[in-house]
């Protein structure tokens, strides 16, 4: 399986460490991003090909990664990518995204003779880094298949949810979770600290049972600390708010929890912390 030959395109917080993954497990790799130092000091550090657009990244890949911004991210560097890439390759795209924008992208690779997945991924930088990211995926089976083998280069777990667009939804009852569960986490805190607890001991009981998440066992501590230079930003988390309230209006799903955690996080950014880690909701309520 490492006789495949692919390319990632977008080397962020994220890509970075995802493709330095595939050519520390044996694939030969060719990276794209905007910012052609970052390629050439990737291609440094792992041995890899750096090149200045997607398509020429693209051109002969078995397999093209992608991790870009947005929407109309995805919708460029993917159209630069399908328009070289060979009959039988796939396109997998790692951004979080639209159901819509990634239905588009279906459809114009399947013109082309080519397959694609919407693959966004969880566990943050720190996921990344550790390749130990879980990757929610919609598309075909054979797809998925075929690209398999590449993406557990990164993930600990990856799941083949659905056609295309379910990857995207997937990510959307993700994030919906994570402001919820995050918001009380800051909500708890903040009234332990009001009646005067050590919230450190507390933290340290409750989540040994039901209260127990990853927010509390990774977060929780950092919080207390008054710590928010790190992790995933506020400005990413608002843009995945957006997408999820968007495709609900479309759906008429009713999101009133969502739609005002990501008011408070509005809250964070009038206030410049819009490169904060989420958990800094906590700091709205001091």
């Amino acid at each position: 399986m490492t006789q495949l030959k692919v390319s990632f395109l977008g080397l962020g917080v994220m890509g970075y460490p995802m493709a330095g993954h595939l050519a520390s497990a044996g694939f030969d790799v060719t990276v794209f991003n905007r910012t052609t130092e970052k390629a050439q000091r990737w291609a440094a550090q792992y041995k890899g090909a750096a090149v200045s657009t997607p398509a020429q990244a693209a051109e002969d890949a078995d397999v093209v990664l992608m991790c870009v911004g947005d929407d109309n991210d995805v919708r460029a560097v993917a159209k630069e990518a399908i328009a070289v890439m060979k009959e039988g390759a796939v396109l997998v795209d790692h951004t979080t995204a639209s159901a819509q924008v990634a239905k588009e992208v279906y459809a114009l690779c399947k013109d082309n003779g080519l397959g694609f997945l919407d693959a966004p991924v969880s566990g943050g930088q720190a996921g990344a880094e550790n390749g130990q990211l879980t990757i929610m995926v919609g598309g075909d089976k054979t797809d998925y298949e075929t690209a398999l083998p590449v993406i557990s280069a990164y993930a600990r777990h990856s799941q083949l949810l659905g056609e295309c667009g379910a990857g995207q939804l997937a990510k959307m009852m993700n994030q919906i979770c994570i402001a919820g569960v995050i918001q009380g986490l800051a909500e708890a805190l903040h009234f332990g600290q009001k009646a005067g607890l050590d919230c450190t001991s507390v933290i340290d009981v409750i989540s040994k049972g039901a209260a127990q998440s990853w927010q509390m066992e990774n977060r929780a501590h950092t919080m207390l600390d008054n710590t928010y230079d790190f992790g995933f930003a506020v400005d990413w988390m608002r843009k995945d708010l957006s997408i999820a309230l968007d495709e609900a209006r479309r759906n008429g799903s009713t999101l009133a929890l969502t739609a005002l955690v990501d008011q408070y996080y509005a809250d964070i950014q009038k206030v410049g912390g819009g490169r904060w880690d989420t958990s800094s909701l906590l700091t709205r309520l001091k």
